[in-house]
């Protein structure tokens, strides 16, 4: 349980959901990690739950789609820490859903896009240069099944999941030689908090998307990130890894 001993990740976006499952991986096997996200309160709740001695968690709120904040946010851990060997591009949001794109608010499809590729690209902006400094490491990005695939009434969500696979392809070429794989997931519906919260029905539907008839939990999501994050993935590099139950099969 010890594989990231000695290691620092910073996963965005992780005071709840995957992020927080993501987190609290990390810190199972041993890494310290540093988890953003603009809720003080859900993040202070979030480093209670995964280590009440704060001996191995930072919370650190940020927005990622502001860049004088991420930058703000790695040279702070450079100097808590002296060292930033992985990176989890997980923040996200998916904005109204069921809207065509002719209907599709101008103010929520900037709002999608700055958060979910401007946000990766600057995470990536100015990770990429700390990680060198530490020795080298791995990026994880979280698309999604619609990275891949079209899904009516969220058009701008689909495309910047598929954006972020072009990030993703561009910035692993970018870095194969100098130590730093990049690589991206993309989840199905994820069994999280906020998800437990809507209806039966709709959660029912969401689980029969899936091929399995299952939604994912957080934990098999961490699993797959912990993996492309560890040295056990040593060759690959600029892939995305479905984890989907099927879907993107369909």
């Amino acid at each position: 349980m010890d594989k990231f001993n000695h290691r620092v990740a910073l996963i965005t976006g992780a005071s709840t959901g995957v992020g927080f499952g993501i987190a609290k991986k990390l810190h199972l096997l041993g890494a310290s990690v540093v988890i953003t996200g603009r809720n003080e309160t859900a993040l202070q709740q979030a480093v209670q739950e995964i280590d009440p001695a704060g001996n191995r968690v930072w919370a650190i709120r940020m927005d990622v789609a502001n860049a004088q904040d991420f930058k703000t946010t790695v040279e702070k851990i450079e100097q808590k820490y002296g060292a930033l060997h992985y990176l989890v591009n997980n923040a996200g949001i998916t904005g109204p859903h069921g809207v065509n794109i002719e209907d599709y608010p101008l103010e929520a499809w900037h709002e999608v896009i700055e958060t979910d590729i401007t946000g990766a690209f600057h995470g990536m902006k100015y990770s990429i240069p700390a990680i060198l400094r530490s020795g080298g490491g791995a990026i994880v990005n979280l698309s999604a099944c619609n990275g891949v695939a079209g899904i009516a009434g969220i058009a701008p969500y689909t495309a910047a999941k598929h954006a972020v696979l072009g990030l993703t392809r561009s910035a692993a070429l970018e870095n194969a030689q100098k130590g730093i794989r990049i690589n991206a997931i993309g989840p199905g519906y994820v069994e999280t908090p906020n998800i437990a919260m809507l209806p039966q029905e709709t959660q029912k539907w969401m689980a029969s998307t899936h091929p399995m008839g299952r939604m994912a939990t957080r934990e098999e999501i961490a699993n797959v990130v912990a993996f492309l994050l560890s040295d056990d993935s040593s060759f690959i590099t600029g892939a995305f890894i479905p984890v989907d139950g099927g879907y993107t099969t369909q």
